[in-house]
């Protein structure tokens, strides 16, 4: 890849882009990042509107196109970079199940949990893209159970993608601390990619804390 071929990831920390980032890394891809300041509200501004106008990340762009929703990210990332291994080839048997599993990520298991955090009563199973959280979530645990990774033994995309958000949905307590859940966060976040990507994020973190804190006006003694 050409260094004019860069992907500029469009990236803020504590969020989506967090695994963005770690895809990245683990295909040593050439990247440079556009930080953005969420706790500043960049991302609503007209600068960052005028690129997605959704003001989410993550976004990136790649020789001159924008590609955006996080899935799509992931499996543009991946098929650009064949020889890391995190892609089944287009006429492996397991392309099939390894798509399976991210449209199920976006389709199933993340209107799942946002459901769950805002604490939306439940609607009619044949009305709701993953029917109900338990018969979701029981599905994506049968299939970790199979592991070591969603596909067995090769390791992919799927995995860096399910990987953190499982992490992310345990922090929050919207996923239950079972051991299969747990033994496969600790088997894909323990990965160097992830622990690299772990402290970028903590530095932007409370770098973007700290503008904010020193934004506000000092109290004055009376």
């Amino acid at each position: 890849m050409k260094n004019t071929d860069n992907i500029t990831l469009f990236y803020a920390p504590q969020t989506r882009a967090t695994g963005a980032l770690i895809m990245l890394e683990e295909l040593s891809a050439p990247y440079q990042l556009h930080v953005l300041n969420m706790k500043t509200g960049e991302q609503r501004q007209s600068e960052y509107l005028s690129i997605n106008p959704m003001g989410k990340v993550p976004a990136i762009e790649h020789r001159g196109q924008l590609i955006t929703e996080q899935v799509a990210v992931f499996l543009y990332l991946a098929d650009l970079f064949p020889q890391a291994g995190l892609t089944p080839a287009l006429d492996s048997q397991l392309r099939g199940p390894y798509l399976r599993w991210m449209a199920y990520y976006a389709a199933c298991y993340e209107p799942a949990l946002v459901d769950k955090f805002a604490q939306h009563p439940p609607v009619m199973p044949s009305m709701c893209p993953y029917g109900d959280f338990d018969t979701m979530l029981g599905i994506i645990k049968a299939q970790l159970e199979k592991g070591p990774y969603l596909l067995g033994e090769q390791f992919t995309a799927a995995d860096v993608l399910w990987g953190n958000a499982l992490r992310v949905g345990t922090i929050f307590k919207l996923v239950p601390e079972s051991p299969v859940v747990m033994n496969y966060i600790e088997r894909v976040c323990s990965r160097p990619a992830f622990v690299k990507v772990d402290a970028i994020d903590a530095a932007w973190a409370a770098e973007h804390e700290r503008i904010v804190s020193e934004s506000k006006p000092e109290d004055k003694a009376a």
